[in-house]
């Protein structure tokens, strides 16, 4: 959390600056205290907190609109962590900046870097995400890597060693995307199946017990994903025909289930409506229909549902704006999503610009993300 004062400075610095426009982009990602996002013509965005250097544009201040990272590089895919981020560029290299003193920048030094620095090893990356104490990757044949805070055995790798550069993931999967959450680490493998990894408080793991796993360990229920997101404390996976499971902390209503019971498996959502995707954050879930209508269910403290309230929901309620969305990412407080249209809107927590408007007032509806 920023000071007043310093939410003052970063509020006056933008008012000196040129007028913001609305901002259109092609991908989108949120994370503890910030966002992040592609432009068309490749350049990523971020705004939000900074204190870390987050945002990626070599400083340490806030930004309540969306600004460029430093470099000229083009990227096609990105990712929000805690207080740090990961952008893949065309050529498949991984640049990554933020909070580090874990390694979870992956550059091999203990240490925040508030410019872009490329990820150690020399892979060539197909999907990343990080969180805020390590991050994980996917390369283009298949083979997984994780690197930061090993506490709970999130890296995967069979230890519980902190790494500053990118370690192979045991087990031999072959796998098509990977997704981190605090303190664990999930990934879907090519032919659908789910694995999870680190630490299972809440049953987070899915796999039904209650024991930690340094290695991945298969979820449970035989189900296949087409996708998995990972919360702070739960999980949520699409199956090919559209229906939405969730496991892990049931705080909140978080699973959608209509309870506020942990789950230590996947648990289908209640309600009749089919998903093409999901996003788990702090103890709130979204998810997209097939007609870009976003549903949310869980907390609601600070109007991270977007559905004109602070209440607590235990199911899934459609964000209110009618807006048509192609993706949703949810933060801690506050959620984004990414319009057909290629316009960002965000709503909830904005003390430290979360949501992009220009302001740090914080919004129980969504409200357009601007920026140079």
């Amino acid at each position: 959390m920023k000071s007043a004062i310093t939410t003052l400075v970063a509020l006056g610095a933008l008012a000196c600056g040129s007028a913001p426009a609305p901002l259109d982009l092609v991908a989108l990602s949120s994370s503890t205290d910030h966002s992040c996002g592609i432009k068309r013509n490749g350049g990523i965005v971020c705004w939000g907190d900074n204190e870390d250097g987050g945002l990626g544009n070599g400083t340490r201040q806030p930004s309540h609109t969306a600004q460029s990272i430093s470099g000229a590089l083009t990227f096609r895919i990105v990712a929000a962590g805690g207080s740090n981020s990961c952008g893949v560029a065309v050529d498949s290299t991984a640049y990554c900046w933020g909070e580090g003193a874990m390694g979870q920048v992956g550059y091999g030094v203990m240490a925040d870097t508030a410019t872009p620095v490329r990820l150690s090893g020399g892979l060539a990356i197909a999907a990343i995400s990080m969180s805020s104490m390590h991050g994980c990757a996917v390369t283009t044949s298949g083979v997984g890597y994780c690197w930061g805070d090993n506490t709970t055995g999130q890296l995967g790798n069979g230890s519980n060693a902190m790494t500053g550069v990118p370690v192979r993931i045991a087990g031999g999967l072959s796998l098509a995307s990977v997704r981190t959450g605090f303190g664990y680490s999930c990934g879907v493998t090519r032919q659908g199946a789910a694995y999870c990894w680190g630490s299972n408080y809440a049953g987070k793991l899915g796999t039904g017990r209650a024991a930690d796993s340094p290695v991945p360990v298969p979820v449970a229920g035989g189900l296949t994903f087409r996708a998995i997101s990972t919360g702070a404390g739960h999980a949520c996976g699409v199956t090919p025909d559209d229906l939405v499971y969730c496991w892990g902390s049931g705080a909140y209503g978080a699973l959608g289930n209509g309870g506020t019971t942990d789950s230590p498996t996947p648990a289908v959502i209640a309600g009749a409506v089919k998903f093409k995707s999901v996003s788990a954050g702090f103890g709130q879930t979204c998810a997209v229909t097939d007609g870009g209508v976003v549903y949310c269910w869980g907390k609601n403290d600070t109007g991270q549902l977007g559905d004109s309230t602070t209440t607590q929901r235990a199911l899934p309620a459609p964000v209110k704006g009618g807006l048509h969305f192609a993706s949703v990412s949810a933060g801690s407080g506050f959620t984004c999503g990414l319009t057909t249209a290629g316009a960002a809107y965000c709503w909830g927590y904005n003390q430290g610009g979360q949501l992009g408007d220009g302001t740090a007032t914080q919004h129980d509806v969504p409200v357009r993300v601007t920026g140079q």
